[in-house]
């Protein structure tokens, strides 16, 4: 087994998402012991913005490509590499203004590549990225789950699933914001959660 694991918290320490994907990665090396682990920090590693300097690299054909041009994309490839790579992968992601990260997003928009990760057919896109599976560690504030404020649910299973990977799993740590007697309720009701998720796989 290949895990690859993504950090998106801006926090290099303290950051609950981290700790509760690094709890899913332990419990998976525990069932698989002989698993291969990457392991990429967003806050330390990040991805880079796609702004029109990027873009005009990747729609450049690869032997017209400037040097400066070659690196950046192949910055994407890399990312791009270690997803297909990957059997397993764990997310951790906190929750900022209602929604994911802008370094997860940046990641997202690096993986996400036409022909590459996915493709249009006549029948609409078909996700390349396939037979994965992917936990996400999410880390909220407040409490958000099942509630029509969580808009990260809905978007990670939407774009996940545009690139092929289907089995997603949630796990959540909320109201860590609300007090020390919260955030122990919420580690302990992660743990619990990841017990029964983690040994579905």
């Amino acid at each position: 087994m290949n895990i690859l694991q993504i950090n998106s918290s801006a926090r290099s320490e303290g950051s609950e998402s981290t700790r509760l994907a690094g709890r899913i990665v332990a419990r998976l090396l525990e069932s698989h012991p002989e698993a291969r682990l990457v392991r990429r920090d967003l806050a330390t590693d990040p991805q880079p913005v796609l702004d029109e300097a990027a873009l005009q690299a990747l729609f450049s054909p690869a032997e017209t490509r400037t040097a400066e041009q070659a690196a950046r994309v192949a910055i994407d490839d890399r990312a791009i590499a270690q997803v297909q790579a990957a059997d397993t992968i764990v997310l951790g992601v906190p929750m900022y203004n209602l929604t994911i990260p802008a370094q997860l997003k940046h990641w997202i928009d690096a993986i996400a590549r036409a022909g590459v990760t996915f493709r249009y057919t006549e029948n609409g896109p078909v996700g390349l990225l396939t037979g994965k599976t992917v936990y996400v560690a999410l880390a909220r504030g407040g409490r958000y789950r099942d509630s029509e404020m969580d808009t990260q649910v809905p978007y990670l299973k939407t774009v996940l699933g545009f690139l092929g990977m289907t089995d997603v799993r949630f796990l959540y740590v909320e109201g860590v914001a609300m007090g020390e007697e919260s955030l122990a309720a919420a580690r302990e009701a992660a743990e619990r959660e990841l017990a029964s998720v983690v040994a579905q796989s």
